[in-house]
């Protein structure tokens, strides 16, 4: 008796686990997120997209794009000194000064058509010359 209840003890710590993780798994496979309408919306664990569609915005990129509707609606002047107090205040964004200071020179040179004298006279020395190289660039 002690050896048919050992077997089973084993068999069950074998096969429980396995049975556990694929409950779990198939009762999450079928969830309607919005609405009756969208039942034909699945879940899945294989679904490659849908940790890219959740994660959240890098800081770098949510700084890039104020500053750059920031200086379609003011001036490459305000959104270059909000960029240096972004990266006073926050020393994480430093690495990516180089990369928005050259997008907002190309943005500039934009939104003064192609006036690159104009867009130029903006530049500061944010980033070292990154505003300038940007608006080079977009000659």
């Amino acid at each position: 008796m002690n050896s048919a209840a050992r077997r089973i003890g084993r068999t069950l710590a074998l096969v429980l686990p396995v049975v556990l993780v694929l409950s779990g798994t198939l009762a999450v496979t079928r969830v309607p997120w919005a609405s009756p309408a969208a039942e034909t919306q699945v879940l899945t664990a294989s679904n490659a997209s849908a940790s890219t569609k959740a994660g959240s915005r890098a800081p770098q990129d949510v700084l890039r794009d104020r500053l750059l509707v920031e200086l379609q609606e003011r001036n490459p002047g305000v959104a270059l000194t909000h960029l240096q107090e972004a990266t006073d205040a926050r020393p994480s964004l430093a690495k990516h000064c180089v990369s928005i200071a050259r997008a907002l020179g190309r943005a500039a040179v934009a939104k003064y058509g192609g006036a690159a004298h104009r867009a130029q006279a903006w530049s500061r020395p944010v980033c070292d010359t990154s505003f300038a190289s940007g608006v080079a660039s977009a000659q």
